[in-house]
């Protein structure tokens, strides 16, 4: 087999770097919810670490393009993979506690590892495949993990960071769960808190809180009662593919959300535009009591018997029949 002479850099960059590491790498009381590129250069290398590239279908990223380039020694975790599946007719909801355990085992990671998540660094959208990675971690108990700020646009942004080609075959270890059930809120937990003074935020556009569209395995329009809209794209910059500063993002919240200690549920459709919201609010800003509700719009809609708000009319509906018959 031919090796080309940028994997056969990025080998000899990896052997120095193992050469010159210092002992006491990855601490986790160094840890940050978002490490930047300089945090991870200086620990990749380290056996404390692995390293999960979710690059996926938002990403535009299957194996091959994982193959062709990624952060040496890291190993490729798809978020269009095993990190959600399908209960019944509700999708993208996290699999049952035995499988992701076991799914993040086969990855290489034990209870003792720091893991560092490497979105593509792309937009909102595909931040959020991170975010909600690093909520899966968060509910079963593991603390030592972290995004990549910036993800690998930002790393690749430094020609001179190492790039490795291949696929990494990761070593099976054994992953403990110690499940956190006051960060997953279910749909009867929701139902039964509606008028508690939880604030329950909706991570989705405009046009899906009011009403006006609906996720296409959404069965009815609107929202959850009295729900205060915060869309999760106003947390990234764009021209950067970065969160905003932590002034910015506080600035951003509803007054109702303010609170760092308010009661907060954080939905969306599939639970995957919430996992943002949850993880700048409780991880970025401090809150203490944000929940994530999973199943979303998606499930909730599916209960006829379940209280909505819309500001859904009848010329709205009659608006999508035409432009249905008009396709």
């Amino acid at each position: 087999m031919r090796i080309s002479m940028r994997t056969a850099l990025g080998s000899l960059t990896i052997l120095l770097a193992v050469c010159l590491m210092p002992l006491s790498l990855a601490r986790a009381d160094a840890l940050k919810p978002l490490v930047d590129i300089a945090w991870l250069k200086n620990n990749y290398i380290s056996t404390n670490v692995v390293v999960l590239d979710v690059r996926g279908q938002f990403a535009k990223v299957k194996e091959k393009e994982f193959a062709a380039g990624h952060i040496p020694g890291s190993i490729w975790a798809p978020y269009q993979g095993k990190w959600r599946t399908k209960r019944g007719d509700v999708v993208g909801v996290l699999p049952p506690v035995e499988k992701i355990s076991a799914y993040i085992g086969s990855l290489g990671v034990s209870n003792d590892k720091t893991v560092v998540i490497v979105p593509g660094g792309l937009s909102a959208l595909e931040f959020g495949s991170a975010a909600y990675v690093y909520w899966s971690f968060k509910y079963l108990g593991h603390d030592k993990v972290a995004i990549l700020d910036g993800g690998y646009k930002a790393w690749t942004a430094d020609k001179s960071n190492p790039v490795q080609q291949g696929v990494n075959k990761p070593y099976p270890a054994s992953f403990n769960p110690n499940v956190r059930a006051n960060l997953l809120a279910s749909t009867e937990a929701v139902n039964k808190n509606l008028k508690d003074g939880t604030v329950y935020v909706d991570a989705r556009p405009a046009s899906q809180y009011h009403g006006l569209k609906k996720h296409p395995k959404a069965v009815r329009f609107g929202r959850l009662p009295g729900a205060v809209q915060l869309d999760q794209s106003v947390f990234y910059d764009p021209k950067t593919n970065r969160l905003k500063n932590i002034s910015a993002l506080q600035s951003l919240l509803p007054d109702n959300v303010k609170n760092k200690d308010a009661k907060v549920v954080s939905y969306c459709n599939t639970g995957h535009w919430a996992s943002t919201n949850w993880f700048v609010m409780s991880e970025l800003l401090g809150h203490k009591n944000v929940t994530l509700y999973d199943d979303s719009m998606v499930g909730w809609t599916r209960q006829a018997s379940l209280p909505m708000d819309s500001d859904r009319t009848r010329w709205h509906d009659i608006q999508d029949w035409w432009n249905n018959l008009t396709k």
